[in-house]
Order: structure tokens, then sequence, then C-alpha cells
């Protein structure tokens, strides 16, 4: 029998593809969310009516709120904990709200999980951020992308934690939670370290989810700015890829509990945010795209790759969907619905 399952921030990018995948396959998911992020409606009504109302269970609340996220979780025995405040420059504009949401929002999940009955396993959706700037680690230049001249195969866990940015910082503190909840309290945790997510349903904004919002823009012929030189790399994973990853750490949390992974492309999916991905977007859309430029933005790294490799060790997983087909995906999803932009 499939262990109840609650996914907070379930209406989200993220958790609606999660949720599909589980209804997929014969679960019947508890999604958590308040709504409050453009697209998060149309997500649950999309859940509808693609499997039915009754295939999934909605609980409107916010993780802000200790009574609501206690009685959500009663009875569940796995949690995907998911629902965050995302965006660096939302987070330097109101850091109170950002550290309401993502660091005491995460301590009223795990106190809920921790007194359960059912003490559920949490798998908690973490960030690159947590790095900082990478402040030591040495940075070389090529014509058209940023690379690690000594990390050849990426940042690993093992690289000290710099929080930069009110949203580095509240995320960490909740990363730090999750951790320490497994090691004083026996709770059953996970933390990935995301890096670069993209696929259908993400409804990207120009300080969020910047692959989903180029390919929006470049659809509907939206202005897009890209701040600093073009050229900073980042490692992308499609989320299908993401989501195979949750099953396998749940699968063996015999083994994942009170670890902590770096969840990526890595070192084979990578591309640099317009010196590379706009000749790509152009090809794909069959015209030039133009673009402004502006500074570079706070805590703005040049380049991210994630070391992937401890995933691979612990539970066998890795990226299966490269960058070109992946991105082809979503800008087939885009063109599809370019109507809900």
């Amino acid at each position: 029998m499939s262990k109840p399952i609650l996914i907070t921030g379930g209406a989200g990018f993220i958790g609606t593809n999660y949720t599909a995948r589980l209804i997929e396959r014969g679960e019947h998911p508890t999604i958590f969310d308040n709504l409050s992020r453009a697209g998060t409606p149309g997500n649950v009504q999309w859940l509808r009516d693609t499997y039915g109302a009754e295939s999934f269970e909605m609980i409107e609340g916010d993780i802000r709120d200790s009574d609501a996220i206690s009685s959500a979780i009663q009875g569940a025995e796995l949690v995907y904990h998911l629902a965050a405040q995302v965006a660096v420059t939302t987070s330097v504009i109101d850091p109170r709200t950002d550290f309401e949401i993502n660091a005491l929002g995460t301590l009223n999940v795990l106190e809920a999980a921790r007194l359960s009955s059912l003490k559920p396993a949490v798998i908690y959706s973490s960030t690159n951020k947590v790095y900082g700037d990478l402040d030591g680690v040495e940075v070389s230049e090529r014509e058209n992308s940023y690379y690690f001249s000594d990390h050849p195969d990426g940042i690993a866990e093992t690289q000290i934690m710099d929080f930069h940015s009110p949203y580095g910082c509240s995320k960490g503190a909740g990363d730090q939670y999750v951790r320490d909840y497994h090691r004083i309290f026996g709770l059953p945790t996970v933390v990935f370290r995301q890096s670069c997510i993209y696929g259908p349903h993400q409804y990207g904004i120009e300080d969020q989810g910047w692959v989903a919002w180029f390919v929006i823009a470049a659809v509907t012929g939206k202005p897009i700015t890209i701040y600093g030189d073009g050229k900073q790399v980042r490692d992308l994973l499609f989320v299908d890829d993401l989501l195979a990853a949750y099953d396998l750490a749940a699968e063996n949390i015999d083994k994942t509990a009170g670890q902590i992974y770096n969840i990526g492309g890595g070192r084979e999916n990578t591309l640099s945010i317009w010196k590379e991905f706009g000749p790509l977007l152009e090809k794909e859309l069959g015209q030039d795209i133009p673009v402004s430029w502006e500074g570079w933005r706070p805590g703005d790294q040049r380049v991210f790759i994630a070391d992937i490799r401890k995933a691979a060790r612990d539970f066998g997983w890795k990226p299966e969907i490269g960058v070109e087909p992946g991105i082809q995906k979503l800008f087939d999803w885009v063109k599809a619905n370019r109507d809900l932009f």
C-alpha cells in the first residue's frame, strides 16, 4: 500500500509536476499551498481537469501558520517541503517576509513532523545559493562562458556554506534545521540543494526561473534584460529528472536520512545564460531576439555547477534528459499555452 504523501507548495511548478507523477502511478497526494504565486490556481485547475478532482486533496494554507501545517501533516508518512519564497531580489526588498516563509515556515513543517505520531520523512527543497558567491573558488573565463578552474565535476556538498542575500540566509537556515532535526530528533530528513530546475508548468519571471522566463519572453515578445555579461554558467536539470531523484531518495530513506545532496544537471548539462542560451532560443524561435543589458545583481554567481556524484553513489541517480531536448519540451509547452502568459 502506498504511503500518504503531503507536498507543501504543491501547486507550484515542481509540486504540480510531482503531483501529476504521483497520481499517474496510483498515489493520492495532498497539496498544501496558499495559492499566492502566479499560475498556482491554474495549476490546480489543470490537475483537476486532467486527473479529476478526486485524484488528490487540496488544502489551502500557509506554512507560516503552524496550526494549519500541523493539521495537514497529521496522517502523512512522507512530506516533500517545496513551499518557499523563491527570488533573491524579492528577499532584498522584503527580507522579513522572506525569513518568515523560508526559515520560520520550514521550522513549522519540521515541528509538525516531529510531533506527529507517524514521524514522516521530510525531503526539503534547498538551493545552491547556500554556497554564496563561492568566494575563494577560482573561476576562469572563456569567450562565451565562465568555468571552475579547479572543480571539473562542480561544487560538492563539502563546499563551505556562505549565505549571500537574505534569500540565501533564509533557505540556508531551513537547510540546516532540516539536517539537524535528523541529528537531534531522529527525524528522517533529506536536503536537496537544487540547481536550475526547469520544465512545463513553470511561470518564470525575471528574478526567478530564468530558463522559463527567457522562453516565455521569447515566445510572447516580452522584453528580455540580461544582468551581468551573459557568460554566467548554470547547470540545468529538467524537472522530470528532479522528480526521479525525489522518488529514489524516499525509496532509499534508510541511507539518505540525514544527508545533503547537490542536485542539478552536473557537468554534462551546462549553459551560459545568454551567450549560449540566446542562440539556442533564436534557433527555436526562428528569429533574432533583442535584449537589453544591465549591471550585475547582488549574489549572482559567475558559475555554478553541482557535483552530483554523491547522489549517484548513494541512490543511483543521474540526469537522463539533456539540455537541448529539455528546453525543446519547455518551448513546446509554452507555445501550446501562450494564452496563459
